[in-house]
């Protein structure tokens, strides 16, 4: 979908990003993150159409866009990390102004504003004066204002950025919405647990460079060497404890109350073994499962605990 190939950005002597590469796959949402001044929202800019990349290119289906910046903007939608707004604009004028500006013609605005506004459950409030939304809602118009011209890809910068509870989640179903339309997104969050619920994929940037990318799990596998592992006897944990300490992939065996914790650095198949052996000794297993790795922890470790 989305190709980032050697991507640099320079002021000066200050190399904001520094080779950068990237891919995000058609349909997913990617989430990008990373400590405050490593590049990111410099290449969301870039991205966008919005600053001028020093060299390297940005591809969508093989077409270099930073050589073509109306392209660029045809399918791009982009949604800042500050909502301006004109005053004394209703929410059905502000998006008509927008339509205008990417020549949408005048007869198919009204129908394509209700549906977008729809989307973004904000049609109670078309007559509305947009200064008197709410942040949420502001956010959503955004949101909206950002789709006016069908774009495949859709960046955002920070959407949930001074949300309450419900707003978030609101947001969240939204973009739940637009990924099973195909859309694209890539989005940047400085709520690392929500971004992990949202995102298909991450990116982490650090220094201009790409430090690590895929799925949280997949990031934590190639980092973590040891994997630690849960394991709940319904009784005899004593029982259960010393099998663990006898297998030479087990380290740690930690004994709480009602589990055990260790670390293992074998195969799936060795685990397996490890389960059979614990529940052939006759020790009811109520719980055995693997400790999930979460996006705080592999951005520490990526970042060397930089923080946002």
């Amino acid at each position: 979908m989305l190709e980032i190939k050697d991507l640099v950005k320079k002021y000066g002597s200050f190399t904001a990003v520094d080779g950068l590469c990237l891919h995000v796959s058609q349909g997913s949402i990617f989430g990008f993150v990373g400590p405050n001044g490593a590049g990111k929202t410099t290449t969301m800019r870039i991205m966008a159409g919005l600053l001028p990349a020093t060299s390297g290119g940005i591809f969508m289906e093989d077409v270099d866009l930073t050589k073509n910046p109306r392209l660029l903007r045809s399918k791009i939608g982009y949604m800042p990390d500050f909502f301006g707004v004109y005053d004394n604009l209703k929410v059905t004028e502000y998006m008509d102004f927008y339509a205008g500006a990417y020549e949408i013609p005048y007869k198919d605005r009204p129908a394509l504003i209700d549906d977008l506004l729809e989307i973004v459950d904000l049609s109670h409030k078309k007559n509305d004066y947009v200064d008197a939304l709410s942040r949420g809602m502001k956010q959503r118009l955004c949101l909206a204002r950002s789709l006016i011209h069908d774009p495949k890809l859709l960046i955002l910068d920070e959407p949930a950025s001074g949300l309450d509870p419900r707003a978030r989640v609101e947001m969240k179903e939204i973009l739940k919405q637009l990924q099973q339309m195909g859309k694209t997104v890539i989005i940047s969050s400085h709520i690392l647990p929500e971004l992990a619920e949202m995102c298909t994929e991450v990116g982490i940037i650090d220094r201009g460079r790409l430090a690590a990318q895929g799925t949280v799990q997949e990031i934590m596998k190639r980092l973590v060497q040891k994997r630690t592992i849960y394991l709940r006897p319904l009784d005899q944990v004593e029982k259960a404890a010393a099998i663990l300490r006898e297998q030479p992939s087990v380290q740690d065996v930690i004994e709480n109350t009602l589990d055990l914790e260790f670390h293992f650095d074998g195969s799936d198949q060795m685990l397996a073994e490890i389960l059979r052996q614990v529940i052939a000794a006759g020790v009811s297993v109520v719980t055995f499962k693997e400790k999930e790795g979460n996006l705080e922890e592999v951005f520490m470790q990526v970042t060397g605990g930089d923080a946002q």
